[in-house]
């Protein structure tokens, strides 16, 4: 009995195992092709979470510029905060993009 990744969630099961413990997926089959399509979902969940972050960080921006002027009082605290966490996130995630894709399929 040895360790096998499962073709779905990537966690480690039985090779004796007739699904995944983790997500129930089956361990039959063409895993291939779940393997890929595995894959893929990941790639779309973290261009959704670079998306949102990019989002954050313009709107961090936008809100420190309401008016024209700059933001002051609880303002340009808001502003702050979407600006920093919007940055930082996007810039994680994107290097989580970068590791992804070099992941082999």
């Amino acid at each position: 009995m040895a360790l096998i990744e499962c073709p779905s969630c990537q966690k480690r099961i039985s090779s004796k195992a007739k699904e995944c413990s983790h997500c129930r997926a089956k361990t039959d089959g063409d895993n291939e092709s779940v393997r890929i399509i595995s894959h893929i979902q990941k790639s779309n969940k973290l261009m959704t979470h670079s998306f949102v972050f990019l989002t954050l960080f313009i709107a961090g921006v936008v809100i420190w510029f309401w008016g024209g002027e700059t933001a002051t009082g609880l303002q340009s605290q808001i502003a702050v905060g979407c600006f920093v966490f919007g940055f930082v996130g996007y810039t994680i995630t994107r290097a989580r993009i970068v590791l992804h894709k070099r992941k082999s399929v």
